[in-house]
Parts: structure tokens; C-alpha cells; sequence
């Protein structure tokens, strides 16, 4: 019998085995990558994408491209995502209280945790309760007043259901024995047109979505919701400065891949997003939005998302609140 030929064979195999990964990693990418965000455009999520689209771009020799696909609570982009395959390709820029929240707010879901793998956290922001000038009331105290005086008088706008601006405000209601109307909107961006308009007089949502309009005066700012104040709204005291103490809530935003991506793609994304999030152009865009750039590595991210989870299964079920 001649062994050459199988010994070398063997040899073959064995070094493709090994260089293979290598050689997926070295060539990746090899075409656009997909940002896929949950969420229309404004707001902190897309922000969030844009900010990372270009210097992620510039790391990775590549073409990065932002992908709105908002809906269903964040669940049309998650599904997609989570049925994408998994080749590094098709990313998702994930919201935290889609992410953490919908598992308990919607019994079958088009995806599962366990369907994304993560890649990097990006970013974090307070949030800022926000309200339409004609509400009669100058700071937290004042407006907490007027909401018991008048129950039920003003509503509330929010993302969407199950959205952060929806549970927060629901737990801001919760703990100030205050009665406000839910008027649940696609997005930051809808929500803020019809606040400006008068039509809903309340919206508690991340900088980036109401800055512009605090600073001109189109909108009053109550409070940031959270342990600081906000670099870009130096004025506005933190909750507890205001009066209300205990009461924080902050949103947070990362990137996951389909679960199978490969260790070695993931790896290259994570160290390129680290490095994309560290440029001083990106640092200054963040900084004009009123985001803050909050990196951490995927094991960060997967014990902040279980923590957080749990966190939220709680606060949802003490609620009572529903995607409904």
C-alpha cells in the first residue's frame, strides 16, 4: 500500500483546518457589512449606528452600511438578525429594553437571546424628562404636582411599546402616584414631531432625540435621569437634585452577530469596534450628540445583558406593563 498519498492528503486537511479560521478572519470582509437598526432614524439607537458606520468603515477597509428596519417593537429587526447567516455580514445595533425587556413583555417572540451573539457594547445615555412648554409647571416638583392635581390630563409619548420611554415612564408614574395617557409611537423621531406640536406633552427619551429643542427652548427639561448631570444640558439637575430621589434610568446600546458567527470574525469586529469607538472624530460626534461612548468586550456585554434581564423581569411584572 502507498501511504504517500494519504499522508499527504492528511497534511492537506489538517493545515486547511487550522489555517481556515485564519484565512476567514484575514479576509474579512469581503463585501458590505448590514448595521441593522431596530429603530426608524433619529434617536439614540441610529445615532449610535451612524456614529460607528463610518470609523468602523475606515478600521476594516470595508463598506458599512446602515440599515433601518424599525417595527414591531424592535422584533422585525431582531428576527431578521437572528435568521441572518452567520458570517459576520448582517449585524444588529441592539437596544437594551428591546433586548432585555421583550423576552417579558411578549410570550413568542421571532427570536431569543441565544439566537444573537455579542460583539461589543457602544454606547449609554440618561434620559431626560421632557415636556411641551404650555404644561404649566417650571421644575420636577412643580410638574409632579400638576400631574396629581390633574389626573389623567396630559399623556405621554413613547417609542413604542415596551420601550424604555414606555417602561420608564410607567415606573415614573408608579413611583410618584401620578396618572399620565400612554401614546406609543415608531420611534423617537415620530414621537418628538408631535411633542414639539403639542399634541402629547410628555416624552422621557434619550438626549440625541429632544437636545436641540431644550437648548432652543422649543422643550422644557425637567431632569436627566441619571446619577450625573449631562455634559450637553448643564442646567438641568439629575432626578435626585430634583427632588426625586431613587428614580434613574439609563439606555444602552451594543452590537450582536447571529449566534455561529465565528470566534475569529467576532474577535476581528469586537477589536475594530474598539478601536472605532477610540478615534477623536467619533469621540467629538458622540460628544455634539449628548451620547456617551461606553465600550465594553462581549463577555461585558452577555453578564450586562443577564443582568439586566433579570433586572427588567421584575420591574416589568411589579408594573404590570404589556406590549399591548
Amino acid at each position: 500500500m502507498n501511504r504517500r498519498p494519504f499522508l499527504r492528503n492528511a497534511l492537506v486537511a489538517g493545515a486547511a483546518a487550522v489555517l481556515g479560521p485564519l484565512a476567514l478572519a484575514q479576509g474579512y470582509p469581503a463585501k458590505p457589512i448590514s448595521l441593522i437598526v431596530p429603530n426608524p432614524p433619529g434617536g439614540v439607537v441610529d445615532t449610535s449606528a451612524r456614529l460607528l458606520s463610518e470609523p468602523l468603515a475606515r478600521v476594516l477597509n470595508g463598506t458599512v452600511v446602515v440599515d433601518n428596519r424599525a417595527g414591531g417593537s424592535g422584533n422585525v429587526a431582531y428576527g431578521f438578525v437572528a435568521r441572518a447567516p452567520a458570517d459576520g455580514y448582517t449585524l444588529l445595533v441592539s437596544y437594551s429594553a428591546y433586548h432585555v425587556g421583550n423576552p417579558s413583555l411578549t410570550p413568542k417572540l421571532p427570536w431569543s437571546q441565544k439566537d444573537l451573539a455579542p460583539v461589543a457594547l457602544l454606547t449609554a445615555a440618561t434620559n431626560v424628562i421632557a415636556v411641551h412648554p404650555l404644561v404649566p409647571a417650571n421644575n420636577l416638583r412643580e410638574f409632579i404636582a400638576y400631574l396629581k392635581q390633574n389626573p389623567g390630563r396630559l399623556s405621554y409619548a413613547s417609542q413604542g411599546n415596551g420601550s424604555l420611554s414606555h417602561i420608564g415612564t410607567e415606573m415614573f408614574k408608579a413611583q410618584t402616584g401620578t396618572s399620565m395617557v400612554h401614546i406609543p409611537y415608531r420611534g423617537s423621531g415620530p414621537a418628538i414631531q408631535d411633542v414639539l406640536a403639542g399634541q402629547v406633552q410628555v416624552f422621557m427619551t434619550t438626549p440625541p432625540s429632544v437636545m436641540q429643542h431644550v437648548l432652543s427652548g422649543k422643550l422644557k427639561a425637567f431632569a436627566v435621569t441619571g446619577p450625573t448631570r449631562h455634559p450637553n444640558l448643564p442646567s438641568v439637575p439629575t432626578t435626585a437634585e430634583a427632588g426625586l430621589k431613587g428614580f434613574e434610568l439609563e439606555a444602552w446600546v451594543g452590537l450582536f452577530a447571529p449566534a455561529g458567527t465565528p470566534p475569529e470574525v467576532i474577535a476581528r469586529l469586537t477589536d475594530s469596534v474598539r478601536q472605532s469607538l477610540e478615534q477623536p472624530d467619533t469621540k467629538a460626534r458622540a460628544a455634539a450628540a449628548g451620547v456617551e461612548l461606553r465600550y465594553l468586550p462581549p463577555a461585558a456585554l452577555d453578564a450586562l445583558v443577564k443582568r439586566e434581564t433579570d433586572y427588567w423581569a421584575k420591574t416589568i411584572k411589579a408594573a404590570g406593563i404589556t406590549a399591548d
